[in-house]
């Protein structure tokens, strides 16, 4: 098996720190990189009777800094406002050109069909009998290893 990309370590240890997270806040993680054809959900956890479906999105401080991405991101103060449905905890503005790419910024409209696609395929199988209530959230995960942090937001009941 082929060693893991520098991207492939950061979105695993992302996944873990928000496996992490989820636990603290009472929820009960009850899979993991659940793979089909149509696509992948992250983790599937549940909190009472809710199951929810959660996508992580992990970005490494450092190499962003590295990146030719300063280049392409647009560096205007906007609103940090994500896909179509999304609330974002942190409404504050970006200040820098690093700091104003954030992971949500990948959690477009061709990422959300394919979720809820997976999220269908998901219920039909473990649930035949009867469709349970749920929602989706998504995690996004900064990652600053040079001091060992993580800046987590839970964006909760997206729009698929």
């Amino acid at each position: 098996m082929a060693e893991p990309t520098e991207k492939q370590k950061i979105g695993r240890l992302g996944e873990d720190i928000a496996v992490k997270y989820l636990q603290n806040k009472g929820f009960l993680v009850i899979g993991q990189n659940y793979l089909k054809k149509c696509g992948e959900i992250d983790i599937i956890a549940k909190k009472g009777k809710i199951l929810h479906f959660i996508e992580v999105k992990s970005v490494s401080r450092e190499n962003l800094h590295r990146s030719d991405l300063c280049n392409k991101v647009n560096v205007s103060l906007r609103p940090r406002v994500c896909a179509p449905g999304v609330k974002s905890a942190d409404s504050e503005f970006a200040n820098s050109v690093t700091d104003s790419y954030r992971p949500e910024d990948n959690i477009h409209q061709h990422k959300l069909k394919r979720l809820a696609r997976t999220i269908q395929v998901y219920l039909l199988e473990k649930y035949p009998k009867g469709e349970p209530e749920w929602i989706f959230d998504a995690i996004t995960v900064e990652i600053d290893a040079k001091n060992r942090r993580a800046r987590i937001r839970f964006l909760d009941n997206i729009v698929l």
